[in-house]
């Protein structure tokens, strides 16, 4: 039966319809299945704020405008210059006339700073962490390093140890180079700004809050009441008493420029577990807030603190390693401590325990060499996860505990190794005249 055209397209169309919808249909449901909460905004982070385990990752990678969040890192090389005792919290700075015009800036958040007056730093640093004062954060910029240009340098090498990765600073503020008055750091560009990745974002706020526990307490507060009798409310609206208050939150840094969008890294602890959220350029205040909400009550329903494997577990299998030259030919092994894991509700049984002997402590024959003591380190118990990891924020891919000897192997004296020697001899003689009897046969 001969088909006319009409009839021929059509059913060559429905099987490249099907195929196409299929298609669309099939990629929608792939990437619903790996974003499972289709986050608005750039980028995002989510990590366990204890050990630093990814939990979730949108675009984490990307270099983007991080705005105000930059002032993580004044804020650490302000506490890590408190703890040198390079400055100190009850010093004196006294504010110059670029000062006093940037703090009276419009549009800029900031809290007024009267030129010639004395400020301690205690009062700009909450100034700079509670209400984000961008003249705050340049005048403790030049109390650390005389100018705003070599702290910007000293931002970056910092940023370097760390470990950061994807950064980009040029002012000690997160605000554009051209809000800065025409005085914008030297060897930076008029239209510069602050960038970094999710990644780096999350990582800083994890060393920050680390290193520097106390950030918490000057992050944690709702308003500040400065000096000048005016109350200044943080722009973490998820603070308790403000408008989208969230149970546990306690910092730590938004951020908004029109190149960056609306970004916030969060923290909050609840029943003694943190959280670390970042999400970056979203479309407004609320949005950024609706997200980050999203992203920590998805690590507070979701994930549960897990002791995966016990402290002075044995390793089935590898229970003793042997020993040569010893007063007994083996010695029992151990795990030195658990490992505790944050992980996703039911899935513990999908962790296995993998242990990694140290082949550079073995012989040829695999054998430790008297003596051997108690404590010694073997090897390491790590795991295997039959699922997606995304590793530490860190870059480690898994946690490792050291497995150790849990009882001493005394080297033997030289009769008694000269004795083992003479009778292994015999031995092997014995068993090489049996098998040469026995071939005769």
């Amino acid at each position: 039966m001969k088909l006319n055209k009409s009839k021929k397209i059509r059913y060559m169309i429905v099987p490249i319809l099907f195929i196409f919808l299929f298609s669309v249909f099939g990629n929608l449901q792939v990437q619903a299945d790996s974003d499972p909460l289709n986050l608005k905004g750039k980028a995002a982070i989510l990590i366990d704020g204890e050990t630093g385990k990814i939990l979730y990752e949108k675009n984490a990678d990307e270099l983007l405008g991080v705005a105000s969040m930059s002032k993580m890192m004044t804020e650490y090389l302000v506490l890590e210059a408190i703890h040198e005792g390079r400055i100190s919290w009850d010093q004196e700075v006294t504010i110059n006339e670029y000062i006093h015009k940037l703090s009276a800036a419009p549009g800029l958040s900031n809290v007024g700073l009267t030129q010639g007056e004395k400020y301690t730093v205690q009062e700009l640093y909450e100034a700079m962490a509670i209400h984000s004062g961008n003249a705050a954060a340049v005048a403790l910029a030049e109390v650390i390093s005389g100018t705003e240009t070599n702290f910007v340098k000293l931002m970056n090498e910092k940023a370097e140890e760390l470990g950061l990765g994807d950064y980009h600073f040029v002012n000690s503020t997160g605000l554009n180079n051209s809000s800065l008055l025409g005085n914008y750091p030297e060897g930076t560009d008029e239209n510069d700004e602050n960038q970094m990745s999710a990644r780096a974002t999350a990582k800083l706020a994890y060393r920050l809050i680390h290193d520097f526990p106390e950030v918490l307490q000057t992050a944690s507060k709702s308003e500040l009441a400065f000096r000048d009798g005016r109350i200044y409310k943080n722009f973490n609206w998820m603070l308790p008493g403000l408008i989208y208050e969230y149970e546990g939150m306690d910092g730590l840094k938004t951020g908004s420029t029109d190149f960056a969008g609306y970004c916030f890294t969060a923290t909050a602890e609840r029943n003694g577990k943190r959280f670390i959220s970042v999400i970056m350029n979203t479309a407004s205040q609320k949005e950024r807030f609706a997200e980050t909400e999203k992203l920590l009550n998805y690590a507070f329903s979701t994930f549960t603190e897990e002791e995966l494997f016990p402290g002075n577990m044995t390793i089935e299998g590898n229970e003793t390693i042997p020993v040569v030259k010893g007063k007994k030919d083996s010695v029992k092994i151990a795990t030195a401590q658990p490992i505790r894991l944050v992980i996703k509700n039911g899935e513990k049984e999908l962790h296995k325990p993998k242990f990694v002997i140290d082949e550079k402590k073995l012989n040829e024959e695999g054998e430790l060499t008297a003596p051997v003591k108690k404590g010694d380190v073997i090897g390491y118990l790590t795991y295997t996860y039959d699922g997606q990891e995304l590793g530490f924020i860190d870059g480690t891919e898994t946690i490792k505990v050291d497995v150790v000897a849990t009882e001493t192997v005394e080297k033997a004296n030289g009769f008694v190794l000269m004795m083992r020697g003479i009778g292994e001899f015999f031995s092997n003689l014995w068993e090489g005249i049996t098998k040469t009897i026995g071939s005769w046969f």
